[in-house]
């Protein structure tokens, strides 16, 4: 087998035309009940067989008569009709004989005898009927061609005498996950498992643009193996995607795979991430190797796979929905790629905030949290703080309109909070971005969020958080709504081979710590107990090392990455660690005052107080709520 490592570099655009120039897609039609229609793309013209109604019809219930025997009718001349000869009584729907011309409705008869009435209104001709194809004529154009299809016209169409209707073929894509590593979620997952979640993903994105998905077994990197289901998979499938493998590792087996069983057109994009993707065919069919990584592999469908899909199937592409929003940092990029930026959005102060998240490829969080992508040019370096600049959704602008944003200090709490505040009414939920108490503090100070969370110690007085929002923010328009006093404290593993009772063991113990960013509570915390107790930084082996969570500082130490770190009680109860009390201290919320009548806050601040948040802060352990919703504004 020849590996091949050359990777080349062109544009998403070129990419997608030279592929298509040698793909000639031409899509297909299958022919269907049209109660099993919805949302299909026709693929011609649909007209009407009959007419609708195809016969003169009652629009209401009463009688039908001639019109001319009506005339002169009125409150002080009734006219008196016989039925069977001057009319004849109908319902809504039925017939109307060729020797009638108009309906008189039963509230404006009176009854007379069993076969006689009167009337006080003279009748118009074709008075309450409903002409032959008055809704549907025959011949005329129901649906046109490539418009999907709807419930209404579903009904429309069946109205006008069809049953069966010819719809674009929705494409089978079969998925192919790759990896020596990778493993179906199970009860008994070992260090070295990597769960394969990237093809359930992959088909509910195929299912949501109407394609027909078909997983197949996770394949070891075997050359063969990766073959012999390449081979299969393209017999049973209308496109074919292998997921992983597609770089230029030596178990990377995919771009030989295809080139042996068909052509390879283009292996690497300047898109990132994403850039290792692989372009061909296989007896015609359209093949495509998508990266490994979560990310990139999101990316690669959304922007590759789905307007292939569509094109397929008839889809005209879609409008995609973009907003106008302000950068709350900078965003640096190469000049290499195109590169797509997860951002949260938050309205504050009717300006739409987008603030970048993690850009990882690994990192499926990033792609639940985002709101909307930006989209760095491959020509571009990137954009500054407070540029303006063009987001496309991922999720419903409604859904940012009701986000109450909070950027700050991380706590497990906060998490709980947006969920109950989720539960008690789905159209409000609460986005919380953690980059420690002063990036909240600065976030606030630049109209970026709704409110912060802090625990910032000034170590002259011994208080928390009023000294910085007085030092960073026109404190007198601010308010402090207390929320939890918690306990921090040195995190270790329970079955450790040693034994810490202050910070000065971390020091004398030569033991791996992992730290917290900059700018949050609990490193200054800690920067305050290294100089109380004289000890350099430099002599912390990990000091450096930053995780942005209480629960990534635990995790690491679970997973014996770390031996000791500095958490809240509960991230070491979750994680069922050791827990040493260093200190006490006041985990709030500052916010501008005028948020206080904030319907959205409102809905917070009534989950944050309510008993149900409280029991589960009791269940957490670690935190003291006895002040919890007490307002304090700043002298």
């Amino acid at each position: 087998m020849r590996k091949n490592i050359y990777l080349s570099n062109f544009s998403l655009e070129d990419a997608l035309n030279l592929y298509r120039e040698n793909l000639k897609i031409t899509p297909c039609y299958e022919e269907i009940d049209v109660k099993d229609s919805l949302d299909k793309i026709s693929f011609e013209g649909v007209f009407a067989k009959i007419s609708n109604p195809f016969y003169n019809s009652s629009a209401m219930d009463g009688i039908a008569t001639v019109a001319e025997k009506t005339y002169g009718a009125s409150e002080k001349n009734h006219i008196k009709l016989k039925r069977l000869i001057d009319y004849i009584e109908v319902d809504t729907g039925d017939p109307i004989p060729q020797n009638f011309d108009c309906v008189i409705m039963v509230e404006d008869l009176i009854r007379e005898t069993e076969d006689e009435v009167k009337i006080y209104n003279g009748a118009t001709v074709w008075q309450n009927i409903r002409s032959i194809g008055e809704d549907i004529v025959e011949g005329s154009l129901i649906i046109p061609k490539r418009h999907r299809i709807t419930p209404q016209d579903i009904g429309g169409i069946i109205a006008g005498g069809i049953k069966k209707i010819k719809v674009y073929k929705s494409p089978v894509v079969g998925i192919i996950p790759t990896g020596s590593e990778i493993v179906e979620l199970n009860d008994n997952l070992k260090k070295g498992d990597i769960v394969e979640f990237n093809s359930k993903m992959m088909s509910a994105q195929v299912k949501s643009w109407g394609g027909i998905p078909i997983c197949y077994d996770i394949v070891i990197d075997d050359f063969d193996k990766i073959k012999e289901v390449l081979t299969k998979a393209t017999k049973e499938c209308d496109i074919v995607i292998i997921n992983a493998g597609s770089s230029a590792g030596r178990e990377d087996y995919t771009a030989d795979a295809i080139s042996e069983l068909g052509k390879v057109y283009v292996h690497g994009i300047a898109i990132k991430p994403g850039k290792p993707v692989i372009l061909g065919e296989i007896d015609g069919k359209i093949t495509v190797g998508v990266p490994g990584y979560p990310v990139s592999s999101f990316f690669v469908t959304e922007y590759i796979l789905k307007p292939l899909i569509f094109e397929i199937q008839g889809i005209i592409k879609e409008e995609e929905e973009k907003i106008e929003a302000k950068l709350s940092k900078r965003v640096v990029s190469s000049l290499k790629y195109l590169e797509f930026v997860r951002v949260k959005l938050g309205i504050v102060e009717n300006n739409i905030i987008a603030t970048p998240i993690q850009r990882g490829a690994g990192s499926i969080m990033s792609l639940i949290d985002c709101h909307g992508v930006l989209e760095v040019p491959q020509n571009l370096e990137g954009y500054e703080k407070g540029e303006n600049v063009s987001i496309k959704m991922l999720k419903p602008l409604n859904e940012i309109k009701n986000t109450l944003i909070l950027i700050g200090s991380h706590d497990p709490i906060l998490d709980i909070a947006g969920d109950l505040m989720r539960d008690k009414d789905s159209r409000f939920s609460l986005s919380s971005a953690h980059v420690g108490s002063m990036g909240g503090i600065l976030a606030l100070r630049n109209n970026e969020c709704h409110m912060a969370t802090s625990h910032l110690l000034d170590e002259n007085t011994g208080e928390y958080n009023t000294s910085y929002i007085k030092r960073y923010l026109n404190y007198e328009d601010m308010v402090i709504v207390k929320f939890v006093k918690r306990v921090q404290g040195i995190l270790t593993k329970k079955d450790c081979d040693f034994k810490i009772n202050s910070i000065e063991d971390i020091k004398n113990l030569k033991l791996r710590f992992v730290n917290r960013q900059k700018g949050s509570g609990t490193r200054i915390l800690f920067d305050y107990l290294l100089k109380k107790y004289s000890i350099n930084k430099e002599d912390i082996n990990g000091y450096d090392r930053e995780e942005f969570t209480h629960l990534l500082v635990a995790e690491a130490i679970k997973n014996g990455d770390a031996d000791c770190g500095i958490a809240v009680y509960s991230a070491a109860k979750m994680m069922d660690l050791n827990f040493i009390k260093i200190d006490d201290e006041e985990y709030d919320i500052i916010l501008p005052k005028k948020y206080l009548e904030f319907n959205l806050f409102k809905q917070f601040y009534e989950v944050i107080t309510g008993e149900e948040f409280k029991s589960k802060l009791k269940d957490l352990g670690g935190y003291d709520f006895s002040e919890l919703g007490k307002i304090i504004s700043i002298d």
